[in-house]
């Protein structure tokens, strides 16, 4: 029997929240937070989660049609981590919502037609804030501590997400260059409803480039970025261990991770940290990260008296997350002077076998391109990703195209993916 004093459904739903899978936060979260504030929809989007950014439950028409872009938009407004009630365009329409922002990470919490308890405003909101907290961090852990399986799941599911929004925004975009064509016609009298329609095209036109530029963002991340994470993640080790911990800072102009990447970087250098930690007499740890173009170069180095090994539980954890992200992890120790640790990990997803496509009889520059089709990139990005010029990469494609027989870059990633190229 529990004691009367104490408010066990809240601490239970507090254990539970804690305790959630990333596949059922928003589930948990919203459960909890049903006696202090009731919504129909409660939607997280955080960017830690390069493969779902977004964690919803509720009300299936809107959490089936809400998008990054609204939330992304809503985001820019809060002024700060003060709870936000107003009204903001979600999924397809205003809707009255409570808003939460959070920091480190950036996550943001969004319960569409909030409904504060009787119990009192100003508690309902303080409860609804203390678990959301946890549940912001809870994401952060989970993803920091992500199995292999995870990051397989988030490389693919990044590389889909951006193919996706790429072949959506190539259809969208030949439809309203074709209706702007038609409007600036001389043929059409009406000069107000041309201009009118006009402007409102170019603005559908360029909604749609910045939701395949920001799509683009969330997938990547600046090196220096990725790395700065890094050391404020470190920051409270760091304070209180007694051991100096070294940043040697990639170059400014690396190229940028893959999301997986980053987040399976910090989670590798944070592992080798705590294990090298262990050791009795360690006094500094020395980390530095580099990019020569396609990889993502890891060292790290210790003082120690070498005694960590390579058989050590925690190093094989590590380098079983390397393996998921098809890099490479090499360890030299020496007694008496301390371990150097070299994490290698590629910033591209492993290329299909050569047979899988060798019928197509494809140059070598011909299957670079392709592959960054596949990838949901456009022509500037590949342009400027193989170093040649746009019209080079259009050669490319057309040739491609003649080659296995399709009309459409749709076409041509659909072909590809069932031929292995992923």
């Amino acid at each position: 029997m529990h004691p009367p004093d104490l408010p066990w459904p809240l601490l239970q739903n507090v254990a539970a929240l804690a305790d959630a899978p990333l596949s059922e936060i928003a589930g948990r979260l919203r459960d909890a937070a049903l006696p202090y504030c009731a919504s129909s929809a409660l939607v997280i989007f955080t960017e830690d989660c390069t493969g779902r950014p977004q964690k919803k439950a509720g009300d299936v028409e809107i959490v089936s049609r809400v998008s990054i872009a609204e939330l992304d938009a809503l985001r820019s407004v809060l002024p700060d981590e003060t709870p936000w009630f107003g009204e903001a365009e979600l999924a397809g329409r205003p809707r009255p919502v409570l808003a939460l922002n959070t920091s480190p990470g950036g996550a943001l919490l969004v319960l569409t037609d909030p409904r504060p308890s009787d119990s009192g405003h100003d508690l309902g909101l303080d409860v609804l804030v203390y678990l959301w907290r946890i549940a912001a961090r809870r994401i952060q852990e989970k993803v920091a501590d992500a199995p292999p399986s995870y990051l397989l799941e988030s490389r693919a599911s990044s590389a889909e997400r951006t193919r996706v929004t790429a072949e959506l925004t190539d259809l969208h975009s030949t439809t309203l260059e074709t209706h702007l064509a038609a409007l600036r016609s001389s043929s059409l009298d009406d000069a107000a409803a041309r201009s009118t329609v006009t402007d409102l095209t170019v603005k559908a036109l360029v909604g749609l480039r910045t939701l395949n530029d920001r799509t683009t963002d969330m997938v990547e991340e600046p090196v220096a970025t990725a790395f700065e994470r890094l050391r404020d993640d470190l920051r409270p080790l760091t304070r209180f261990s007694g051991v100096k911990v070294e940043f040697i800072e990639p170059p400014l102009t690396g190229r940028a991770l893959p999301g997986e990447v980053a987040h399976a970087a910090r989670a590798i250098v944070r592992g080798l940290l705590l294990a090298m930690m262990e050791q009795p007499s360690i006094t500094k740890v020395r980390t530095q990260w580099d990019c020569d173009g396609e990889n993502l170069l890891i060292n790290v180095r210790d003082d120690g008296d070498g005694t960590l090994a390579a058989d050590d539980p925690s190093i094989i954890r590590l380098d079983r997350r390397v393996q998921a992200l098809t890099g490479q992890l090499q360890m030299d120790v020496m007694p008496g002077w301390g371990a150097d640790v070299v994490v290698t990990l590629p910033l591209a997803p492993p290329a299909p076998l050569a047979g899988d496509v060798a019928g197509w009889n494809l140059a070598p520059r011909e299957l670079e391109v392709l592959q960054h089709l596949v990838a949901g990139e456009r022509n500037r990005a590949i342009a400027s990703k193989l170093l040649i010029s746009e019209n080079t990469v259009k050669f490319h494609v057309r040739n491609i195209f003649k080659k296995i027989g399709v009309a459409s870059r749709a076409e041509a990633i659909a072909l590809a993916h069932g031929h292995g190229l992923r």
